[in-house]
């Protein structure tokens, strides 16, 4: 596995990756459209051109990807997905340290990202990582209007997580 800065090329196969991911949710009491709907290919050209928009690779194939964005001193994770074949064999957390691995490199203090909170490999297998469930009084106003953008959208038992670098 290779985990590199996406390029133009990648955008194309980011829907699929996240269909892919979202797939291990069925059966989740979560909204029908979390498993049909991925964000459109432009969502992430912001995140390709301030260079915080990684694509994990084997055998030349994007098989995840991370897309972070600076916000303040921290480096925010908007979405992180694996395929769901290659789920479970380190991807997600080389993505992870990458993106620890930038904002360290830039001055940065903290990762954050919004997540479930009892779903296994959400809230709990970022807390394994180094991240702690982050108290949206404690949190910036763009952290509590996302939660609340989230609840709106139907997604239930969401929280916000950092982990100070």
């Amino acid at each position: 596995m290779q985990i590199r800065l996406a390029r133009e090329s990648d955008l194309p196969h980011l829907p699929e990756i996240e269909r892919s991911a979202a797939s291990a949710f069925e059966g989740r009491d979560i909204p029908a459209w979390l498993l049909t709907d991925a964000s459109p290919t432009d969502a992430w050209r912001p995140h390709l051109a301030a260079g915080t928009l990684w694509v994990a690779e084997i055998e030349d194939a994007p098989v995840g990807y991370l897309a972070g964005r600076v916000e303040g001193q921290r480096l925010h994770i908007d979405e992180v997905d694996v395929l769901r074949s290659h789920q479970g064999k380190g991807i997600g957390r080389g993505l992870l340290d990458t993106a620890a691995a930038y904002a360290r490199t830039h001055g940065l203090a903290a990762l954050s990202l919004t997540t479930f909170r009892n779903v296994p490999w959400n809230a709990p297998f970022y807390a394994s990582f180094g991240f702690r469930e982050w108290d949206p009084e404690d949190a910036p106003a763009s952290i509590r209007q996302a939660l609340a953008y989230e609840a709106a959208k139907g997604l239930a038992d969401r929280c916000a997580m950092i982990m100070e670098l």
